[in-house]
């Protein structure tokens, strides 16, 4: 404990000498959690106003230490410090809740310090004029969001009414399929049907093409404004096929790009990937329809190994033994533009739904909640077998039999992977 006193003891001296900066940088680093304690407090003894010291109390109300913490909180409420409100709210939600009559599940000290802080930064108890100055508080945060928030850059769009529609797939309606198709020993039959109901969406008429990516390339080369920050570090959104000549045509759906790549180009173009089900409703509409065009398979309207490869595989050995057959030069043209075969539109006229290329979505494969990974750094040997680091994938691709090119069937990629295979398509709001 000698150490602690000595460490406590250095930071009371730089607050004499009014070296805030120092006091903040030992408050959110220091190994010792009672010096971090300490010095939350003489920041706000001593430098209540400063903005490196208001900024480091809001930060140290989620220091892992509860007493650490609960110092950060209680100063923040004494001192009236305005920064930590948003740190706060995290905590407890909005005082203009909480100061009403509702039902809640308090964890002891951190709630009650909490809503005291929140009350005296606010200076009030009523509700209404609670919900005012909350308003107030956040209007020019609310600025910068909107000025973060980027228009749709494309109006080759397609809306997808709000309203139910029926996901997924019933068993008799996968022996229906597998009686026209085959089965190739594929697992479709973990899209379980039910009634999803979704709001109004847009969704890129066809899936991004070269064309698109290029302009995104030459917009993003200097800036990471538009990248998810999970994205590994030294991330090169540059395809991986891009100077494959049987994947680079500017018509071409854009392949060779990754989770994070698709990301960057969603947030760019001012919209997102698709959930599974906003993907699945945009492919089939609200009849449950197998296939974007209707229940009953038609080799014309959709680019699938059979028509990549000129060889029409009836089991899954024959598929295999065909797939190893591939090089660098064969199959010639396995990817037709992202606008071909219109006669395969689904219900709203979006194109190419099912074959040519599989679709990334926003969903992961395993939890079916959107994507939240936390990689970075890590190396994909290192989360090859993890969950999170699974996307759905929709719609089957140039290599895949007809039985994967249904409206419900599931396919997963790794997060890093990059396929010539895969490319995605961007929803927007309507």
């Amino acid at each position: 404990m000698e150490e602690v006193k000595d460490e406590i003891s250095l930071a009371e001296k730089l607050a004499e000498e009014g070296k805030a900066t120092d006091i903040c940088h030992m408050a959110k680093e220091h190994p010792k959690w009672q010096v971090r304690a300490a010095c939350v407090t003489l920041l706000g003894e001593n430098f209540p106003d400063h903005p490196d010291a208001k900024e480091t109390i809001a930060y140290c109300t989620h220091d892992p230490v509860d007493q650490v913490a609960f110092t950060a909180i209680r100063t923040a409420g004494d001192k009236r410090v305005d920064t930590a409100i948003r740190d706060l709210i995290c905590i407890t939600g909005w005082p203009s809740n909480f100061t009403r009559d509702h039902t809640s599940k308090p964890v002891g000290f951190g709630a009650a310090y909490t809503k005291r802080a929140l009350i005296s930064i606010f200076g009030s108890e009523d509700p209404d004029t609670l919900r005012r100055l909350e308003d107030e508080h956040f209007v020019e945060l609310r600025k910068n969001v909107s000025k973060g928030k980027r228009e749709r850059n494309n109006d080759d769009v397609v809306l997808v009414p709000g309203g139910p529609f029926i996901a997924g797939a019933s068993r008799q309606q996968i022996e229906r399929v597998h009686q026209q198709v085959g089965s190739f020993e594929m697992n479709d039959q973990d899209n379980h049907p039910r009634v999803v109901e979704l709001p109004s969406f847009y969704i890129d008429r066809t899936t991004v093409t070269n064309r698109r990516y290029a302009e995104f390339l030459a917009d993003v080369e200097n800036t990471e404004d538009h990248d998810h920050p999970d994205q590994p570090i030294g991330h090169d959104h540059t395809p991986a096929h891009w100077h494959d000549k049987r994947f680079n045509h500017p018509d071409q759906p854009v392949v060779g790009v990754d989770w994070y790549d698709a990301w960057a180009f969603a947030k760019w173009a001012g919209g997102r990937l698709p959930t599974e089900d906003e993907w699945e409703k945009a492919a089939r509409g609200i009849d449950a329809r197998a296939f974007p065009w209707g229940n009953e398979w038609n080799a014309e309207y959709a680019n699938n190994v059979s028509r990549a490869f000129g060889v029409t595989p009836t089991h899954r050995t024959e598929l295999e033994e065909l797939l190893l057959k591939a090089t660098s030069e064969y199959p010639a043209s396995p990817v037709l533009a992202a606008d071909a075969l219109p006669e395969g539109a689904s219900p709203y006229g979006a194109l190419n739904m099912v074959g040519n290329v599989w679709e990334m979505t926003l969903t992961n494969f395993y939890t079916r909640e959107d994507m939240d990974p936390f990689l970075k750094g890590r190396k994909p040997i290192e989360f090859m077998n993890r969950k999170e680091a699974f996307f759905s994938l929709r719609g089957g691709t140039w290599t895949s039999p007809a039985v994967c090119l249904t409206t419900y069937y599931r396919g997963k990629d790794l997060i890093t992977d990059r396929h010539n295979e895969i490319g995605f398509r961007c929803v927007y709001p309507a």
